[in-house]
């Protein structure tokens, strides 16, 4: 296939370009420049809305990963770009694949389990409500601007990404100083809920749900098996080698993060990745120490798409 990828200087699209063309896909990125498209690249400014649809024309799918990074202390401003970078460029994006003569037949759109919000011990599925915390109103507007493209005809696949497991970058890479130190600990109270996913998992679940014909709307990118905060805590220090007893305090955390705290390290979302395992799809690492050790035993990602994954 000729795929379009938006994002691809971040963590998942790093790691998924390679990937796509190791398994005999062409990719070619939307970037963030002024000037001519060249082969490898396609230049769009979201924020303006402008974007050359006949530089769009000829891909079979689009994978969209695009967004404001979430890391940081949350001001109006950084609020307001986290949210624009989501529902704006989405929409650019998708009002432009619509508007094509022949637009891509997927898109695999990045979305969040932030969609759920803050919800204790519920099992949580695809078919679960939109919680209301801001990152809730994020993901929810991420994924109604993609409707122009699903009122096109695209299959548009809404992918709620769990806490991708990497130490390239992310939330794991930003614990690990601590950890290492000896240092890390359990964030409030420890008994919220951390739905987590290995990026080796991400990339899998991308490239099963492109393949997918019977797939559209939200999917969860999750592993099978959440933990709590305590459990994921206790796991990392043990991979690690290293105690994890400093509790961070809920009051601490608001007190560092702001806004934040309330809806990453705080918030409980105990989610199922549902639509994934009802389609077949088998997950290389379902569990959190085996995952763990493969991230942090410094091996580089190995992931070799399935016999299933056709070019």
């Amino acid at each position: 296939m000729r795929i379009l990828v938006i994002g691809s200087n971040g963590l998942i699209g790093r790691a998924l370009i390679p990937v796509l063309d190791s398994a005999g896909h062409t990719t070619v990125r939307l970037v963030r420049t002024q000037g001519l498209a060249t082969p490898s690249g396609i230049p769009w400014n979201p924020s303006a809305g402008t974007i050359s649809a006949r530089d769009l024309e000829g891909f079979d799918a689009a994978v969209h990963l695009a967004g404001e990074s979430i890391v940081g202390r949350w001001t109006a401003a950084k609020k307001a770009r986290i949210l624009e970078s989501r529902a704006q460029g989405t929409r650019v994006l998708c009002e432009a694949l619509a508007e094509l003569a022949h637009p891509p037949q997927v898109l695999v759109s990045a979305s969040a389990i932030g969609y759920y919000g803050d919800r204790g011990d519920e099992v949580l599925t695809e078919t679960s409500s939109a919680g209301t915390l801001f990152l809730s109103q994020v993901a929810t507007a991420w994924e109604v601007a993609t409707e122009p493209a699903a009122r096109r005809g695209i299959r548009v696949v809404n992918l709620r990404l769990g806490f991708v497991l990497s130490a390239a970058g992310g939330g794991l890479a930003a614990m690990l100083t601590p950890f290492k130190m000896g240092a890390g600990g359990r964030s409030g109270s420890g008994r919220q809920y951390m739905s987590w996913i290995a990026l080796d998992d991400v990339l899998g679940a991308i490239l099963h749900v492109l393949t997918r014909d019977d797939l559209r709307g939200p999917v969860n990118a999750v592993a099978p098996f959440a933990v709590t905060n305590l459990e994921f805590t206790r796991t990392l220090g043990s991979v690690l080698r290293r105690p994890a007893i400093c509790a961070l305090p809920a009051f601490a955390a608001r007190l560092a993060f702001g806004e934040m705290a309330d809806n990453l390290l705080l918030a409980s979302t105990r989610v199922a990745p549902a639509r994934l395992l009802a389609s077949g799809y088998e997950f290389r690492f379902p569990k959190l120490a085996e995952a763990l050790r493969h991230v942090l035993g410094g091996e580089r990602c190995r992931f070799q798409p399935s016999a299933g994954v056709r070019p």
